[in-house]
């Protein structure tokens, strides 16, 4: 992937978000300890952005991901068994390292560190893209991005398309 395309993903990407303000989804049990919800948030931010900047992310690409994956929320569990924010199947999780992927600093951490090794082997954000949500096996199978309409609605989600 050439650089100024990923420019103008990014550019897209920050259009798009300003269209929309990014918020998190306030889980019904957080709604009672309203004077905790800026700090959780602030929390958040600058967890994303300390993990965004450790493996070169852009930080509006990890929050859309985060966002497509779990709709921010740390214990949520996929009907197949992925966890967490970054929506870690048990498999990745082992492979990573990752002993408590409902704990959102190492969920973030073995997800991002997964999501850079995609980008670095297909040099493509969509590509790695689709081998996150489809698996790189499926990526290099098909030769580019699998013709399973959950993955490329996942890709466009997570592109802003």
């Amino acid at each position: 992937m050439d650089l100024s395309h990923f420019q103008r993903v990014l550019a897209r990407i920050e259009e798009i978000e300003g269209r929309f303000a990014f918020q998190r989804v306030i889980p019904s049990s957080e709604r009672d300890t309203a004077s905790l919800d800026d700090s959780s948030q602030e929390s958040f931010e600058n967890l994303v952005e300390e993990y965004a900047r450790k493996y070169e992310m852009d930080p509006k690409l990890v929050k859309r991901l985060i966002q497509v994956e779990s709709g921010f929320d740390a214990e949520a569990i996929s009907p197949k068994g992925a966890m967490g924010l970054m929506q870690l199947m048990p498999e990745t999780c082992n492979d990573l390292g990752v002993e408590n992927p409902f704990d959102a600093r190492e969920n973030l951490e073995g997800g991002l560190r997964y999501l850079k090794g995609l980008i670095e082997r297909f040099r493509d954000v969509k590509l790695a893209l689709a081998a996150y949500n489809a698996g790189p096996g499926r990526v290099r199978e098909y030769g580019g991005v699998p013709p399973f309409p959950e993955t490329q609605q996942f890709v466009k989600k997570v592109l802003g398309g």
